[in-house]
C-alpha cells in the first residue's frame, strides 16, 4: 500500500463522492458511501429531489459534480447519449487529486482522454472494470467484417498502455461476482421465463 492509498483512506471520511447515474447500483453505492462518512452528491438525468432530506444527499449537475467530487463513480448504461460523456472537457473539470471510477461500459470513457489527463496529471487517477473495445475478445466479434474487427483491435491496442500505469487499478470485469450475486442473477433468469411462459414479460429493456 503506497503512501497516496493510506492518505486516502485516512481521509476518505472528510472526501466527496460524485455518483453519475442513480439507479440500484447508483443506490447502493450512495448506502456504502455514507456509511464511511463521504458526502455525497448525484447526477441523474431524472433526479427525484424528494429523497434529497430523506437520504442527505444533493443532486447537481454533471459540471458541479466534477468539479467538486474526490471521487467520481459513473453508474450509466452505454448509448449515444453516454458515449464518452468522460472525456478531455469533462476530465479538466475534475480535482487534480480526484479518483475517477468506472464500472458501467467501457465506451462511456474516451480512453484517449483520459490517458492525456492522466499524462497531464490533470486527475489523480483510475479505477476501471471496463475498458473501450474489451468485447473483441467474444467469439461474437468474429462476425464483423475485417475493416471493423481492426479498428476494435487497434482500440485494445492503445488501451493496453493504459495496463502499464500505476495510477490505474485495473479488475476483470468481475464487480459482480460475488456469490449473492449470481444467485440473484440465476434467480431473476429463472423468473424471467417462468413469466414469459405465462405470457408475462418482465424485465423488459427498452
Amino acid at each position: 500500500m503506497n503512501e497516496e492509498t493510506i492518505y486516502f483512506l485516512v481521509t476518505i471520511g472528510t472526501a466527496t463522492i460524485g455518483v453519475i447515474g442513480y439507479g440500484t447500483i447508483g443506490f447502493h453505492v450512495v448506502e456504502i458511501a455514507k456509511a464511511f462518512g463521504m458526502e455525497v452528491i448525484v447526477m441523474d438525468l431524472h433526479p427525484d429531489l424528494d429523497l434529497e432530506e430523506v437520504l442527505g444527499i444533493e443532486f447537481v449537475t454533471l459540471k458541479e459534480l466534477l468539479k467538486r467530487s474526490d471521487v467520481v463513480t459513473l453508474h450509466v448504461p452505454y448509448n449515444k447519449s453516454t458515449h464518452h460523456m468522460i472525456n478531455w472537457k469533462t476530465l479538466k473539470l475534475m480535482k487534480k487529486d480526484a479518483l475517477l471510477i468506472n464500472t458501467s461500459r467501457g465506451g462511456v470513457v474516451d480512453t484517449n482522454a483520459l490517458i492525456k489527463a492522466l499524462e497531464k496529471k490533470k486527475i489523480g487517477g483510475a479505477g476501471l472494470d471496463v475498458i473501450e473495445g474489451e468485447d473483441v475478445l467474444k467469439e461474437e466479434m468474429e462476425l464483423l467484417d475485417a475493416k471493423e474487427k481492426m479498428e476494435r483491435i487497434s482500440e485494445l491496442a492503445r488501451d493496453e498502455r493504459l495496463f502499464r500505469r500505476e495510477d490505474i487499478i485495473f479488475t476483470p470485469h468481475i464487480a459482480f461476482y460475488s456469490k449473492e450475486a449470481v444467485e440473484r442473477i440465476l434467480e431473476t433468469t429463472v423468473e424471467n421465463i417462468e413469466k414469459f411462459s405465462e405470457g408475462k414479460a418482465i424485465n423488459r429493456i427498452s
